[in-house]
């Protein structure tokens, strides 16, 4: 990646700072600008109308809307190449319903208009010249409806493949990444990607080697996951189970010959109702970024779950004020002190209950217990209250 590549960053989601009221969106942009850090946005969906309701009629209005908040909050853009009109895929032409927002949003587009899609990626792609990256769809959606079985890999490689094709043939300088795949894992199974948080589904690893024997070509890696197995288990528990990011960050690079491997979503709190104190889900947080900071991965995208009104756990910012809280702190503190091309050096901790991830100027420790832990590290004696996260200069 370029230099001085930020690693961190966020996808903007259904709500962001823009859908409030022009001075909430100011306030946020402001405070973006602070730490200028990665922007991801769809082109439909998550925030997004459909941007070609018509074969020969365009709507940008949202999009629009959203790379200029990323540009005025100081953000380098991305757009993701996701998803696709209802035409596309079977629906009728005209603006999204809403019944087929709700149930066709993740419907692939049908293989007689890959070229189609191909054709508003490029169009996309000419539009937003001072986008340089971009995402070709996401978690081959419509492409994998069972997990328990093959992805339509061969599907999804050649609309990847159209999509590179005519995204670069107006934009030679543009940067493309897939395949955008779900590293799902398992407590058991028979795939050589295993560790003590799980292992990861073959049909994942089948889909992956295919796009990646068979693509055009690729400036970046993109996957996503989470550090859970599907039946929401946390294996060994949710600090040893965010190992899995780090393995198959690992796994991918050895494969690709170092590429740079983009998380484009990540996970780590069980969606089966579960919900955790909001210091233990930060500190869960903080030792995920560990993960991806000390395997390379060369980008980590949060997803950031924004509403316009009341509580928001886990949100970037306060949905009433634009304040920042706790979750936009952490990511923009790493987007700081832990950039891509930063060099990590090894520190410890005489208890290992204490995570350190450091480079020569800084460092930040994590308490991953719920009770006072005081210990010694980079040679001075620290105490921390239970998931206490600590920054400390070196």
């Amino acid at each position: 990646m370029e230099a001085g590549w930020p690693r961190w960053g966020f996808t903007h989601t259904g709500v962001s700072a823009n859908n409030i009221t022009p001075r909430f969106e100011r306030t946020v942009a402001e405070r973006l600008s602070r730490t200028p850090m990665l922007q991801n946005q769809h082109i439909m969906g998550f925030g997004a109308l459909n941007p070609q309701p018509y074969p020969r009629e365009f709507y940008w209005e949202d999009l629009d809307s959203r790379t200029n908040l990323m540009k005025e909050s100081g953000g380098k853009q991305i757009i993701t190449l996701c998803c696709a009109p209802d035409w596309m895929k079977g629906g009728p032409e005209g603006p999204t319903s809403d019944s087929a927002w709700d149930e066709h949003l993740e419907d692939a587009p049908y293989p007689e208009h890959f070229d189609d899609f191909a054709k508003l990626s490029a169009t996309v792609a000419e539009k937003y010249r001072d986008v340089e990256y971009f995402m070709v769809w996401n978690e081959f959606k419509g492409f994998w409806k069972d997990h328990s079985k093959p992805a339509d890999y061969k599907g999804y490689t050649e609309m990847y493949n159209k999509v590179y094709d005519a995204v670069k043939a107006v934009r030679p300088d543009a940067k493309i990444g897939g395949p955008y795949l779900g590293f799902d894992s398992n407590r058991t199974g028979k795939s050589e990607l295993r560790g003590p948080w799980g292992v990861v589904n073959q049909n994942a690893l089948d889909a992956f080697e295919y796009w990646y024997a068979n693509k055009k070509g690729a400036d970046f890696i993109v996957v996503d996951g989470a550090s859970l197995t599907d039946a929401h288990e946390m294996l060994p528990d949710e600090f040893g189970a965010l190992g899995k990011f780090g393995a198959v960050t690992a796994w991918l690079r050895e494969r690709t010959g170092d590429m740079p491997i983009w998380w484009s979503e990540w996970y780590f709190v069980p969606e089966d109702g579960t919900t955790w104190p909001e210091p233990k889900r930060l500190a869960v947080q903080a030792v995920s970024m560990m993960e991806f900071a000390r395997s390379g991965a060369a980008t980590a995208l949060y997803w950031n779950p924004q509403a316009k009104e009341g509580a928001c756990q886990g949100c970037m910012w306060d949905p009433e004020t634009g304040a920042e809280l706790p979750t936009g702190r952490l990511v923009s503190d790493f987007a700081t002190w832990f950039p891509a091309d930063v060099r990590l050096e090894e520190v410890a901790s005489a208890d290992p209950a204490v995570r350190v991830l450091a480079q020569p100027e800084r460092m930040v420790m994590v308490n991953t217990t719920d009770r006072e832990v005081t210990t010694t590290v980079d040679g001075r004696e620290v105490s921390l209250d239970p998931y206490e996260i600590e920054w400390s200069d070196r």
